[in-house]
């Protein structure tokens, strides 16, 4: 998937939980009717009712239903973007814009995307972590 879908979906998840949420909103349904005209209103209803489930989510402390909407949302933006691979400089300014900056430090960090590639070859060797690696050989 697309870290840019990956990390939008995920920011957009998060911000509907705070106070900036109607910037999100707006930003987001701006991009969608650019893409996907027909489909604007739809998105519209599902955002809000998205939102409602994330409250409800937050206040019953159940991370796996906020997990389970976070997925769903990184689809939606995966699809759009195949629609118009374009516009993936405008949901980058919208997630670094808009979704992004309400978050909290923690929520920001799982936002972020790392990505590795690495390849070995004969009797080469790749270890690779995106945080602390201990390896110890004998």
């Amino acid at each position: 998937m697309d870290p840019i879908a990956l990390a939008a979906g995920t920011a957009l998840v998060g911000a509907m939980a705070t106070d900036a949420w109607q910037s999100a909103r707006t930003g987001m349904i701006t991009l969608w009717r650019r893409v996907r005209p027909e489909q604007a209103g739809t998105v519209e209803e599902e955002l809000a009712d998205t939102r409602a489930q994330v409250l409800a989510a937050r206040a019953d402390g159940e991370s796996e239903t906020e997990q389970t909407l976070v997925a769903d949302w990184q689809l939606r933006l995966q699809a759009l973007l195949r629609a118009d691979p374009a516009i993936a400089a405008e949901l980058r300014q919208l997630l670094d814009t808009r979704l992004t900056p309400p978050l909290t430090a923690d929520e920001r960090t799982a936002v972020g995307s790392l990505v590795m590639r690495a390849e070995a070859s004969g009797s080469g060797r790749v270890y690779q972590a995106g945080r602390d690696q201990h390896i110890t050989e004998r």
